[in-house]
């Protein structure tokens, strides 16, 4: 388990983490550090402990935030995907539909051209198709 030494609110913390995630405790410590620092400005000195206080609503503020539109995002998926389908369904109906259309039309060309066929070759002239 892995060791970093971060400054959060002008105060020193060893904190441990997983191997390799020190550089990312390190941004983290850091964020809390500026979000403290920004609201020691707009407030003056509160107290650290309230100072952090607000700093950690802020977050879990952010964190709620991020999950409900994530939960949002999840719904305009399933509806996109449930949309994808229906549009596939059809697709595949039209294109079922064409092909119908196209062997109907072969089928009565056939048709035609065999009749013509029959007429024509009752006086002797060359078949058609």
């Amino acid at each position: 388990m892995a060791q970093i030494s971060s400054t959060i609110a002008g105060r020193q913390f060893r904190l441990a983490c997983e191997d390799g995630q020190e550089e990312h405790l390190q941004e983290l410590a850091k964020d809390i550090d500026q979000r403290i620092i920004s609201l020691r400005r707009k407030f003056g000195e509160i107290g650290d402990t309230r100072l952090t206080v607000m700093a950690a609503l802020m977050v879990a503020d952010e964190l709620a935030e991020t999950i409900q539109k994530m939960h949002r995002l999840e719904k305009d998926i399933a509806s996109l995907q449930d949309a994808r389908l229906v549009a596939s369904d059809r697709a595949r109906a039209a294109s079922d539909a064409v092909i119908g259309a196209f062997n109907s039309a072969a089928e009565r060309i056939e048709g035609i051209t065999r009749k013509l066929n029959q007429t024509v070759g009752n006086g002797g002239s060359v078949p058609i198709g």
